[in-house]
């Protein structure tokens, strides 16, 4: 039988390794609501093995049910039926009736409105099971944040008439944003709200690339301000399915075929209002984004592993020239960069959300903990304000690596499979094509690195570095990967002072170097804290600073080069724009 959690070495190492106990001391309001609720845990030690069980029932149902329908999914896909209904693949219909069943659905959701009420650390490790046994699945799965915005904007009414239902997994839900010509520039959206004069909410408008447009609760960007022509006239409304919600096409795509992508007509859709007016995009939908940023994260580390997985049992098998082809060099270290680059991707995420948690959890203490000594709210609006900063930097550097290392990761293990590989006899062309999306929604890698790269710029990795490598002895065998780790930080300061220096045109322009020489540095300091967990993981920290530390000094050299010639001379490099004749 199997199961995606036990089976998987580096994810149970790090749910014993972070400071899971913080978190859910944090989440449970130091565990109030075992007075309240007979299944709410009743300290941290009841907690932790409550998230191991939850973990492991749903790597069972990812590995033994979900997995093994994905191929199909792929095959058939979803159906656009007459009537404007969706019908989904019979593998997705099964996996979200699996998973409400096992109350997977209302993940992070409170006790009273059906949740379980877990950290999103250990949501993001069940996204990447649930990617890993099916990519297209986790576009549903990982849409709990769709309840996670109602749970946290928008009025008591609407919790307790909508929660409990995705709770439940009886209805799911979309973020509907994009239209044709509103894609990464979110400020331009035109689609229509709009009050009757008894103060009720209709939208009018086309949405376009609208991830499960057909579920049942939509939060639909739309401008309510005609008059602001910007983010600040833009509000949130949440729209039930129903006969003024017309799904007009599915889109034809490369990957995620059991993901149903919509494009939606609102025919003066009536609606409600989340929140206050005029803060959906610069309030809710940025909140929105960020979690969803982690979950195509855990979504790209799903590819990864799978694709890893498939790579490494066939070379271990195949044999060419009367040895197996793991045998050969070239073999050898493609598949160690693939692993290291999947535990690599797996460690920043994964550090990620755990930040995130701390934020959160410092917010909701300050607004709901009736916290009335002013020393330790002072404290925790700190702790508010130093998380925030640095998961600004953080979430789409998680972002940007995960999913360009899902790609990496596929299209290796094409490499290994060789012809085998291109042929839909594996799922490794599937792996290869799903992980193409993750680079694009929810943000193209190039608007992560401008998000990440104002992050470095102001300061970001030097609080990851105070916080995990720097002021801490360290075991004399870990000392000179640890001395590495600082030799490329230093590296970073001095490339990050010279692009300040020369603009922030030019520090966009290297921005990519930038951030892949933070990244090298956070994930270096990562793996060193991990090594003293874990014996193999020193052997991981000592490859990844081999590889990454000749990469930084020449990352360096390149952003103090002074080089504008992309920018000065882009019509002599870049050539015409091409013309048929």
């Amino acid at each position: 039988m199997a199961n995606f959690y036990t089976d998987n070495e580096d994810i149970s190492f790090l749910f014993d390794h972070m400071n899971v106990a913080r978190l859910a001391g944090i989440v449970e309001e130091d565990f109030r609501f075992a007075k309240e609720c007979d299944f709410a845990p009743a300290d941290a030690k009841e907690a932790v093995d409550n998230y191991r069980q939850i973990l492991a029932s749903l790597g069972e149902i990812a590995g033994d049910r979900i997995a093994p329908t994905a191929e199909e999914t792929d095959k058939v896909g979803n159906v656009l039926n007459a009537d404007g209904s969706v019908t989904y693949a019979p593998g997705i219909a099964l996996a979200i009736k699996l998973l409400g069943q096992a109350d997977l659905m209302g993940f992070t959701l409170p006790y009273r409105f059906g949740g379980i009420n877990c950290p999103q650390l250990v949501y993001t490790m069940s996204n990447e099971m649930i990617s890993r046994a099916d990519a297209s699945l986790m576009n549903i799965y990982g849409l709990q944040g769709i309840a996670e915005t109602i749970n946290a904007f928008a009025s008591e009414e609407i919790k307790q008439q909508y929660l409990p239902p995705m709770a439940s997994g009886k209805w799911t839900g979309a973020m509907v944003l994009t239209e044709p010509d509103a894609g990464s520039d979110l400020q331009s959206v035109k689609v229509q709200a709009y009050q009757d004069d008894k103060g009720n909410w209709f939208v009018r408008g086309v949405k376009r690339f609208i991830t499960n447009g057909c579920g049942e609760v939509l939060l639909v960007l739309a401008r309510s301000e005609p008059e602001i022509t910007d983010g600040r006239g833009l509000s949130v409304i949440l729209v039930e399915r129903g006969p003024k919600v017309k799904i007009r096409r599915l889109e034809n795509k490369l990957g995620i075929h059991g993901s149903p992508t919509c494009e939606i007509f609102f025919d003066n859709a009536p609606g409600l209002l989340v929140g206050e007016r005029q803060r959906g995009l610069i309030t809710y939908v940025m909140s929105l984004m960020n979690g969803a940023r982690i979950g195509i994260a855990a979504q790209a580390l799903g590819i990864g592993e799978a694709a890893y997985r498939v790579a490494r049992d066939y070379a271990h098998s195949r044999r060419q020239f009367d040895t197996e082809i793991e045998n050969f060099p070239a073999v050898r270290e493609l598949l160690i960069d693939m692993n290291v680059d999947v535990q690599a991707a797996r460690a920043l995420t994964y550090y990620a959300t755990f930040c995130v948690d701390l934020e959160t959890g410092a917010l909701k203490q300050l607004e709901f903990g009736n916290v009335t000594d002013k020393d330790q709210a002072k404290a925790l609006k700190q702790t508010s304000r130093t998380y925030k900063r640095l998961n600004g930097m953080l979430t789409p550097m998680a972002k940007y690596y995960a999913s360009e290392m899902s790609m990496r990761v596929s299209n290796g293990s094409m490499a290994v499979l060789g012809g085998s590989g291109y042929m839909k006899d594996y799922p490794v062309e599937r792996y290869l094509r799903d992980s193409r999306i993750t680079t694009i929604y929810e943000g193209t890698s190039q608007l992560q690195v401008v998000a990440a790269v104002r992050g470095v710029s102001s300061g970001g990795v030097d609080g990851v570095m105070n916080e995990v490598l720097l002021n801490r002895d360290w075991p004399a065998d870990l000392q000179p990967t640890v001395d590495k780790v600082k030799e490329g930080y230093a590296l970073l300061t001095e490339a990050m002072a010279f692009a300040k220096e020369k603009g922030m045109e030019y520090t966009d322009l290297y921005g990519r170097k930038i951030v892949d020489m933070a990244i090298a540095t956070i994930v270096g300091a990562l793996f060193c804290d991990q090594a003293t967990g874990k014996e193999s993981k020193k052997a991981v920290a000592a490859r990844w600073m081999a590889v990454k530390l000749p990469e930084m000094r020449m990352n360096k050299e390149l952003v103090c080069s002074g080089d504008r010639s992309a920018i000065t001379d882009f019509a002599t490099l870049a050539g015409p724009v091409p013309v048929l004749e």
